[in-house]
């Protein structure tokens, strides 16, 4: 088989004012470089897109560096090796990376888990057994110290992180679990996979919501959604309540600053915990989690849902699509 000179992938043609637009993107032919001495050429079968992308493409100091502008994007993606000049890494092998955005990548093999598809779709690794997995755990256990009979509730619980943080909560021996969600379509998923109750925060305001679900109020909140959640999750955490603050997709596309929460003051009273937290820097935890998700996905404890997009020309809308809410479970693009 011939291995192929040239790819195609999406460039960032500028940085976003509010809202993505398809304009902000790019789709390029370009050559693929040879490979050198302890690199690999994989051609991508799956990728990622998810709402911490938003955030790179704005030209500001973060956690992670920004996208730059006319360069190719980067994230999750899963695909097969075609060829290696690695002894770590054979031709035929699958493999996790961090060069999603383009139909094929060349990358020192050390950058690459290799990943077993015999048993689990290769997919799985962008979403269940992946980040949004690994999120969830280390949100749950390592940010909220979250103790069993506690009761939880998650924001975006119809989405990638928040279907399986749901269903982790539940494993963990949470008494009862919470979600929003924005559609009725939404909140009825995540009651088919586990949650006690769950609310479709457009209908009212939140807090009222978050009340009525949850009358004597809240042990854990995991926010992915941050703004009015936040504040309505304040209001109903009892004494010593935690928060894991893992995203705030309500803000993203905020073209000023936006407000805090009017009653943080609540925290002093109630001896509150809010804790922010990447993924990334709790790296011991991955394997545990796999470990225990694997058993989870065995005994049918845990499951995820994908929405699907084909081809990588779809990519750009995909991820618009995703910062508007249109995903159930994990947003991906299969190439």
């Amino acid at each position: 088989m011939s291995l192929p000179t040239r790819t195609r992938h999406i460039a960032l043609a500028a940085r976003p004012q509010g809202a993505p637009t398809p304009a902000d993107f790019r789709l390029e032919e370009v050559e693929l470089p040879e490979l050198g001495d302890g690199e690999i050429l994989v051609r991508n079968t799956v990728m990622s897109v998810d709402p911490y992308m938003r955030g790179r493409m704005n030209d500001v100091k973060s956690y992670v560096a920004p996208f730059a502008l006319d360069a190719p994007l980067d994230g999750g993606a899963v695909g097969e090796v075609l060829a290696s000049r690695s002894p770590d890494v054979a031709v035929g092998d699958r493999v996790l990376h961090g060069l999603g955005w383009r139909e094929h990548a060349v990358l020192p093999a050390s950058r690459v888990t290799v990943v077993d598809i015999s048993s689990v779709s290769d997919s799985a690794y962008l979403g269940v057994l992946g980040m949004p997995g690994v999120t969830a755990y280390v949100g749950l256990t390592a940010v909220a110290e979250m103790r069993e009979g506690d009761v939880v509730f998650v924001s975006g619980a119809a989405g990638a992180v928040g279907q399986i943080a749901g269903q982790v909560a539940k494993a963990l021996g949470a008494s009862r679990v919470i979600g929003s969600a924005g559609t009725a379509d939404k909140v009825a998923r995540v009651l088919e996979l586990g949650y006690d109750d769950a609310f479709v925060y457009k209908d009212g305001p939140v807090r009222e919501s978050l009340q009525a679900a949850a009358p004597e109020g809240i042990d854990v909140y995991f926010d992915n959604v941050g703004g009015e959640h936040l504040e309505a999750a304040i209001s109903a955490l009892r004494l010593h309540g935690r928060v894991a603050m893992c995203g705030a997709i309500s803000q993203y596309n905020a073209t000023e600053a936006t407000p805090g929460p009017r009653n943080l003051f609540q925290a002093i009273g109630k001896g509150l915990t809010l804790r922010g937290f990447i993924v990334g820097q709790y790296p011991d935890l991955a394997a545990e989690y796999r470990e225990r998700a694997a058993g989870w996905l065995a005994e049918g404890r845990l499951t995820s849902d994908e929405t699907v997009r084909e081809g990588l020309d779809a990519a750009p809308q995909a991820f618009i699509d995703l910062l508007a809410g249109a995903n159930t479970g994990k947003m991906i693009v299969r190439l």
